[in-house]
């Protein structure tokens, strides 16, 4: 875990987390962020209202976006994942990713792609 001095900007990983918070808060959706998949299954845990999707970034220290997702559907068969990743070089994940029927947004993206992206998700 890094902490930034002060005057020294958040990490990049922070900063998209942030922004796709805001873009989606904006648009009324309410928003549950993570740092990592540990936090992730904590707050899925801990919370008992409706998860409708998960936005979760396909690599990631400890479990992976589909180790999540698979983790999170144990309990929330409904759940609806929306995959990103700034890595087209991790080909193996990607391909296994692709041959199940999965969503997928690629990094970067802008605030409007996520928030049609989520509302195609949600209604597929």
């Amino acid at each position: 875990m890094q902490f930034p001095r002060r005057g020294q900007p958040a990490p990049l990983d922070e900063r998209i987390r942030t922004l796709g918070s805001r873009a989606l808060r904006r648009l009324g959706y309410t928003v549950l962020s993570a740092r990592d998949a540990d936090e992730a299954k904590r707050i899925a845990a801990s919370d008992s209202g409706r998860i409708d999707l998960l936005l979760t970034d396909v690599v990631m220290p400890g479990l992976n976006g589909r180790e999540l997702a698979e983790e999170l559907r144990r309990t929330r068969p409904e759940l609806k994942v929306l995959y990103t990743s700034g890595y087209t070089a991790d080909s193996a994940t990607l391909v296994e990713l692709e041959k199940g029927d999965v969503a997928f947004i690629q990094k970067p993206y802008t605030p409007l792609a996520l928030a049609q992206r989520v509302r195609e998700v949600l209604e597929g």
